[in-house]
């Protein structure tokens, strides 16, 4: 490295320039044993946009340090150029009215402080995160509910080829931990939009948040959080507590008996002790929990995040959600939480958009296939035979019970035939439409393959028929036409053959629980509650009694939302049932689960296991080799099914010629071969259903 620190020293002499530094000096943790062969620490962007332009044409790699409070050092010579925008122009604070101009290298707790001081709110939730604005914005740092993002107004840097970048917040992706600003982008200054406030009240609530900060985490040598949260109610200190872990020590790295998502280095802990230290939380944590933590400290060594996962690798899940049925756009916000909750829990997420029922070369290298659609061929059954033909695992029903639970007919035949309570029934055709002789309107004309209330006419009476049966006929030829049950609607979730707490569900102004009362509440919102607040127990009780029972009938697996009316006699009355049911934030089963404590991620990493336990593997102990394989499977299959077929038609052309031969000479040599083919045969068809 010294010619790099000779080039810079000889191009850019107004730079400071420094060999081998220690990341004792560097980084809050103060891990790695190798120190960082050069640093540079322009004053100003000007000289950083040279230093850039200069590493950018002798091609050669930066890192870059700000505060160094959530860094770990290498054992081994970094080969990148380290830069520290430590000059005063990058730790400027100007404020503006509302306005605060401010450089990345200033710390977040002192412009709280300023800031607050001057009379402007919303930093001192932020008051206590120790380091620099800019590392602050990389990582959206949050605390108390608050988000460093929903303050920003304008971020400004330099790409690392030297040219400009500007963003407005608006035009940053923002999400936990993290947003869209671009890798290769360096953040020098940012601007913040505040509101006014208290001077006094501002700087009691950061002495206030800077006491519970210091009770709540260890003093000493650490990089703040090791992971990020799962959820909420999953945070990463809770989970590897509760694997006993708090205190473990690795070399001079020590799990915080404070919290246990701190990792203390004690004397002169190494990037090997921190290494080793990651494997064992993380193992730790997928076998007990089933979740893959992320690290939120950040590695100088760039192999170190691989060497990472390699060594407790988390499930490929390809989520599918869309589709082409009415019930698309749901579709679509289920999906899009369903991955982000897997995302969170540590789970690798293929997101795909499915507009045509086919297998896809993603399901086949995906470890589970996890659909999320709503209606049509994603929840008829056609996607499950596909998915069972192509020995794909995948979360839910079977083809068959998906076809049963989705067909509102084939339901009621089974509610009839299993004794269940339901509404009396019948069923119209276009052909024989007319009104069913030993039902009593009100009547409700159903679709039988629609959801989320699609195709459903209520029919007060015989003069509102034919309407009626003109609209819904549009989704189906054969329609089913049930009593109406004036009552109580609520809805029991089913997770893995465990029947979830009710909720009872009050449309606005007593009306009916529709498309607009689900999604669009133009007449006003829709109220849930869990547990119901206008039903005895002994009635929910009976509800999820009779969830389980109509789970298991129809041959469910995983995930099943059963829909009831309860009537004036407290009778719960089946109305269907939803193999697929919606996930997005205000869905039903994710209000369910979280009642019985269980977040987003828990429930869908849940059913991601579920899924693949049905092959007998499991998730934590999949070989690295295995993963993504189907095709590699397949082939191993064909060449097993090609070697036992050549074995029976070896064995065969034994047989033949031994009974040949006995019927001609009748030598003893014929025995032999008869003997063998019998052998050959026998060993066969033995590794065929070894196989199997």
């Amino acid at each position: 490295m010294s010619s790099i620190i000779n080039l810079l020293r000889r191009e850019l002499p107004e730079i400071k320039i420094s060999a081998d530094v220690s990341y004792k000096e560097l980084t809050s943790l103060g891990c790695g044993s190798a120190p960082l062969p050069v640093l540079a620490e322009p004053d100003n962007e000007a000289q950083l946009v040279k230093l850039l332009k200069l590493l950018a044409k002798k091609g050669h790699p930066l890192f870059l340090f700000g505060a160094g409070t959530n860094l770990v050092g290498s054992d081994r010579k970094c080969k990148a150029v380290g830069i520290r925008l430590a000059g005063k122009a990058f730790s400027r604070v100007a404020i503006n009215g509302n306005c605060v101009e401010c450089g990345a290298y200033a710390k977040l707790p002192l412009l709280a402080s300023l800031c607050g001081k001057a009379g402007l709110g919303g930093l001192a939730p932020l008051s206590g995160i120790p380091g620099s604005i800019g590392g602050a914005l990389r990582m959206n740092a949050g605390a108390n509910g608050v988000e460093i993002s929903s303050l920003v107004k304008e971020v400004r840097g330099f790409f690392y080829d030297g040219k400009p970048y500007c963003a407005g917040k608006d035009d940053i992706q923002w999400f936990y931990r993290g947003n869209s600003i671009p890798e290769d982008v360096i953040i020098t200054e940012a601007v913040f939009e505040l509101r006014e406030s208290n001077a006094a009240l501002e700087e009691e609530e950061i002495c206030l948040e800077n006491e519970h900060r210091r009770k709540r985490e260890p003093a000493g040598r650490t990089a703040g959080c090791a992971f990020r949260n799962i959820s909420p109610q999953d945070s990463a200190g809770k989970l590897i507590d509760e694997c006993g872990l708090r205190g473990l020590r690795v070399g001079d790295l020590l799990v915080s008996e404070k919290h246990a998502n701190y990792l203390m280095n004690t004397g002169d802990a190494t990037e090997a002790d921190y290494l080793e230290m990651i494997r064992i939380l993380r193992r730790a944590v997928s076998d007990k929990h089933g979740f893959y933590l992320r690290t939120e400290i950040i590695p100088v060594n760039p192999e170190l995040s691989g060497l990472i996962e390699s060594d407790t690798p988390a499930p490929r899940v390809n989520v599918l959600c869309g589709g082409v049925s009415s019930e698309r756009e749901v579709s679509l916000k289920s999906g899009e939480t369903v991955s982000r909750a897997l995302r969170n829990a540590g789970f690798k997420v293929d997101h795909t958009d499915i507009r045509k029922c086919e297998i896809t070369g993603t399901m086949l290298e995906a470890d589970v296939v996890y659909p999320v659609l709503h209606g049509g061929f994603g929840e008829d059954g056609t996607l499950q035979r596909m998915l069972e033909e192509a020995a794909i695992r995948f979360v839910g029903s079977g083809s068959a019970s998906s076809w049963l639970v989705m067909d509102k007919i084939a339901t009621k035949r089974l509610l009839d035939k299993i004794a269940l309570p339901t509404a009396r029934w019948a069923v119209v055709t276009r052909s024989a439409r007319q009104i069913p002789e030993d039902l009593h309107f009100p009547l409700v004309v159903k679709a039988p393959c629609e959801g989320s209330t699609v195709g459903i006419e209520i029919v007060q009476d015989a003069r509102g028929w034919d309407d009626a049966l003109d609209k819904v006929f549009k989704y189906a030829d054969e329609l089913l036409v049930e009593e109406f049950i004036k009552g109580t609607e609520i809805t029991v979730p089913v997770l893995n053959a465990v029947a979830m707490e009710v909720i009872e569900i009050v449309p606005p102004s007593g009306g009916v629980y529709d498309w607009d009362a689900k999604y669009v509440y133009r007449n006003g919102t829709t109220e849930y509650f869990c547990p119901p607040r206008s039903l005895p127990p002994a009635v929910t009780e009976l509800a999820r009694e009779y969830a389980l029972k109509f789970y298991h009938a129809a041959g469910c697996r995983d995930i099943l939302r059963v829909d009831f009316i309860v009537d004036a006699d407290g009778v719960p009355r089946v109305l269907e049932g939803n193999s697929l049911p919606g996930n997005t934030d205000h869905s039903l089963v994710p209000k369910a689960a979280q009642h019985a404590g269980m977040s987003m991620e828990k429930m869908t990493a849940l059913m991601v296991y579920c899924a693949m336990k049905r092959s007998g593997e499991a998730p934590s102990t999949l070989a690295p080799e295995k993963r993504g394989g189907r095709m590699s499977k397949f082939f191993g299959r064909l060449f097993d099914t090609v070697c036992n077929l050549a074995g029976l038609f070896a064995a065969g052309i034994l047989l033949y010629a031994g009974y040949t031969r006995q019927e001609t000479s009748g030598e003893v040599p014929s025995l032999v071969l008869i003997s063998g083919g019998i052998l050959v045969a026998i060993f066969a068809l033995c590794r065929q259903f070894d196989r199997r």
